[in-house]
């Protein structure tokens, strides 16, 4: 380098680049955390919850229509906590607009029953807010076929997480959460039906089933009795 080079060139302290990567905007990101029923989905949401208020950073949980009741997320092994209930008509733009500082951020339980218009406004929350979305949902339905607001979610979350692998009573990987109704497996009726798996809560009943099985109708001997 020549010593006109070196007289011209910024000392450290006065580039004006040195710094600036901290300056960065903060960024959010939207994530779905998809699983059969069984795959720990709640419990997962609780200690993300968890974990990110340890770290001071603050933030919202929303679910509907939980197996505790209104105003709790709760998990089958045991842990809860509160949280607010979200339905078709919550405005999460709305109700996160002044709630949440930047770098904060938002979990919603049971995604899979977000209307398609609510995951836009929670991507444009991640989008202008900085907000980081945690999504806890199934992607399809008893009829094996996705919910609406699970596929909405696939079309725009940043990331797709799949969840602990449930087997079905054949020992090969689960994929429809069969609606048992008589003991036998149903293809037709609502795609929402609030229930829990075979041997507890209350509501409609459901069963983990390869597509193999699922597609026979066959809950197995052991299930049967």
């Amino acid at each position: 380098m020549t010593d006109a080079a070196r007289e011209t060139r910024p000392a450290p302290d006065q580039n004006p680049l040195f710094g600036i990567c901290h300056l960065a905007p903060a960024v959010g990101r939207l994530r779905f955390h998809a699983g059969l029923m069984g795959a720990g989905k709640s419990a997962l949401a609780i200690q993300v919850g968890f974990h990110r208020r340890q770290a001071g950073r603050p933030g919202l949980i929303f679910t509907s229509a939980d197996r505790a009741g209104g105003g709790t997320l709760s998990s089958r092994l045991g842990m809860s906590v509160s949280a607010r209930e979200f339905d078709p008509a919550t405005d999460f733009v709305d109700t996160l607009g002044e709630a949440l500082p930047p770098r904060g951020f938002v979990i919603v339980d049971e995604a899979q029953f977000l209307t398609p218009g609510q995951v836009e406004q929670l991507a444009r929350v991640v989008d202008e807010m900085a907000v980081d979305v945690d999504c806890f949902g199934l992607l399809t339905a008893f009829d094996s076929r996705t919910f609406p607001g699970s596929q909405r979610l696939v079309e725009l979350a940043d990331d797709i997480l799949d969840l602990v692998e449930v087997l079905c009573w054949c020992g090969q990987a689960g994929r429809v959460n069969a609606r048992i109704e008589g003991g036998r497996v149903i293809r037709s009726g609502s795609q929402v039906a609030v229930g829990d798996l075979a041997g507890g809560g209350a509501g409609a009943t459901y069963r983990v089933l390869c597509r193999r099985h699922w597609r026979e109708g066959d809950l197995g001997r052991a299930l049967l009795g």
